[in-house]
């Protein structure tokens, strides 16, 4: 394990925890959106799909001790942004310019699948994750530090 590898860790967990926080505002933000720039209806909510990075498995030599080597661990890694296809929240408005004009839904309103206290409760997660990781980088450098002193005396 090299001297700056769980600051590498921690870096990946930083992007990957600040883009799901832009993810998370922008579903906040179109909470209310009823009609896209693409006219194919309401917002839908987007998800962040993480996965662990560099998760295969390795032949070592076999003098080396541990034999079979996984390289878990070494950070995490955005693999998709993808729309919630959960169903829409439908809200009785017939003056709305949105409202189904037809129908069994006629009437209704389509307004995205965005709960507000799920988002804010992912938020929260997001910001701790986010945070653990700088309280990681801190110790790092703190424990880099200290070798550095150590080695001056």
């Amino acid at each position: 394990m090299g001297l700056f590898t769980s600051i590498n860790i921690s870096s990946t967990g930083l992007s990957a925890q600040r883009l799901r926080m832009d993810t998370i505002s922008n579903n906040i933000a179109n909470s209310t959106t009823t009609r896209n720039t693409n006219n194919d209806g309401p917002f839908r909510r987007d998800r962040v799909i993480m996965t662990p990075l560099n998760m295969r498995t390795r032949w070592r030599s076999p003098v080396y001790p541990f034999g079979l080597r996984t390289d878990e661990g070494k950070g995490v890694k955005v693999l998709k942004i993808e729309k919630d296809m959960s169903p829409l929240r439908l809200v009785y408005d017939p003056t709305h310019p949105d409202s189904i004009k037809v129908g069994e839904k006629k009437g209704y309103v389509e307004y995205p699948n965005i709960n507000i206290v799920t988002e804010m409760t992912d938020m929260i997660s997001a910001s701790r994750s986010y945070e653990a990781n700088v309280q990681m980088i801190n110790g790092t450098k703190s424990m880099i530090n200290k070798a550095m002193e150590i080695g001056r005396a």
